[in-house]
């Protein structure tokens, strides 16, 4: 009745982390048998693996589950708190370092860079997500948590945290959403990554308005090199991560020769 009423003024929708009550499941007879929340999530990531979210629905799911849809809402809502549900999972995959590891911050950044780059990656349908729930799931606090701490080490002031933590993984998340994009489309097209790539760019400098921007591209992947699409993507990340990291060493470098005071004798 709360939550009806909640619709009914419009009121914004917070998360499924704030539900303040037990998890659905556990509400003695009639409880479908043989189901759980983690075995719904673990089904609704392979189905958004396989279909996406436009092609996500309770309906869908329950087939999957080989049960009714009803069935599925003793344990979730909505079909957003199951989305959060399967984002969160998804950010449970994320190998993180330890909360007392040691090791140089630079390498340990380029680590969570390149594990949530293959994230997003790997499950395009993340990233829509992740700019539409609150992520405040056990997973997403434990890397947004081992962020922090990385980025603590490298010495900046506290101000500037946020903003290279944004540079940083706001980076990663766009180039990781526009690769997770291209190979669904290489998928969804049936051809390799690198055969869809050069199909691509045959149709394309066909076009006279493309043609002098894209051989200008061209000229610039050829000074960059790489032999595959793959090799291509790779090189592209690792330089702007550096670009990046050098950037961080610049500003501590410069916060730490603000710092030192004037000359007396002079």
């Amino acid at each position: 009745m709360v939550r009806a009423a909640q619709g009914a003024k419009g009121a914004a929708r917070t998360s499924v982390w704030l539900e303040g009550r037990e998890r659905r499941g556990g509400r003695g007879s009639g409880q479908p048998s043989g189901l759980d929340r983690e075995r719904i999530t673990e089904v609704a990531v392979r189905l958004l693996d396989a279909e996406g979210p436009a092609g996500f629905s309770m309906r869908r799911l329950a087939a999957e589950l080989n049960v009714t849809a009803m069935s599925v809402y003793w344990y979730v809502d909505t079909k957003d708190d199951l989305l959060e549900l399967a984002l969160d999972a998804a950010f449970g995959e994320l190998r993180l370092p330890g909360a007392d590891s040691g090791g140089d911050w630079r390498d340990q950044l380029r680590a969570l860079a390149a594990e949530y780059r293959a994230l997003l990656v790997r499950h395009p349908w993340l990233s829509p997500l992740a700019g539409t729930f609150l992520n405040i799931g056990p997973n997403a606090l434990a890397f947004s948590g081992s962020v922090q701490r990385v980025v603590r080490r490298t010495g900046l002031p506290e101000q500037g945290l946020a903003g290279a933590i944004s540079a940083v993984f706001r980076f990663v998340y766009g180039y990781g959403t526009i690769e997770g994009h291209f190979v669904a489309r290489c998928a969804d097209a049936g051809m390799a990554p690198d055969e869809y790539f050069r199909h691509a760019m045959s149709a394309a400098t066909a076009v006279p308005d493309a043609a002098e921007v894209l051989r200008e591209s061209a000229n610039l992947m050829a000074a960059r090199g790489g032999d595959t699409v793959r090799e291509m993507l790779d090189r592209d990340f690792d330089f702007a991560l550096e670009l990046l990291v050098a950037g961080i060493e610049a500003m501590v470098r410069r916060t730490a020769a603000d710092q030192v005071p004037p000359d007396s004798s002079s």
